[in-house]
C-alpha cells in the first residue's frame, strides 16, 4: 500500500489539489494531512479517495473542519490519531506538542511509523523502531514538498509540487 503525505496548507486550495493529484498519480492509495489545513475547502484536496488529516496549531475552527470533512468522506483524526493500513501502525500528528511527540517515539508496543508535520521542514529518521516522517510544507518552505510511502518495501520518495 502506497500512502501520500502533505503537510502545511495553511489555506492553499490549489497547490494542496496539485499535491494530492500528484501523490495519486504516483499510485498513492490514502492520504494522510499532517495538519495546517487551515480552510475547509482545502480538504476537497483530499476527497475522492481514502484520506484522513489531523488539526495543526493554525487550525482554529476544529468543529467546521470535522463537520465538512464528514461531508466529503474524509477521517479527521482530531489532534492524534491512529491508523493501521497494510499492516502497520501509523500515528499522526501535527507535531507542536512536543511532549506527545515524544510519547509516541517511545510508545509501547512501538508505532512503525510516525508522520508530522509543524516544522515546514522535511525530515525522515529513525526513533528506535519508529520511522519518524515529516513531508515538508506547501507553504512558507524554500521547497513545497510532498512524501510518498510505499509500506510495502518501507520505501519513501519526495518530490517538490510546483506553485
Amino acid at each position: 500500500m502506497k500512502i501520500g503525505i502533505l503537510s502545511d496548507t495553511h489555506g492553499r486550495r490549489e497547490i494542496a489539489i496539485r499535491a494530492a493529484n500528484s501523490l495519486r498519480e504516483q499510485g498513492a492509495e490514502y492520504l494522510i494531512h499532517c495538519g495546517d489545513v487551515c480552510g475547509a475547502d482545502v480538504l476537497d484536496a483530499l476527497a475522492g479517495g481514502p484520506a484522513a488529516f489531523v488539526f495543526g496549531n493554525n487550525d482554529f475552527d476544529g468543529p467546521e473542519l470535522r463537520r465538512y470533512a464528514e461531508s466529503i468522506d474524509v477521517t479527521c483524526l482530531g489532534t492524534f490519531g491512529v491508523l493501521e493500513l497494510g499492516g502497520k501502525r501509523i500515528a499522526v500528528t501535527h507535531g507542536d506538542d512536543h511532549p506527545l511527540v515524544g510519547r509516541l517515539t517511545r510508545a509501547e508496543p512501538p508505532y512503525d511509523y510516525l508522520f508530522t508535520g509543524h516544522t515546514h521542514v522535511r525530515h525522515d529518521r529513525r526513533v528506535g523502531p519508529t520511522r519518524w516522517i515529516n513531508p515538508g510544507a506547501l507553504y512558507r518552505a524554500a521547497r513545497k514538498s510532498v512524501a510518498l510511502l510505499d509500506l510495502a518495501n518501507d520505501e519513501l520518495s519526495s518530490f517538490a509540487v510546483a506553485e
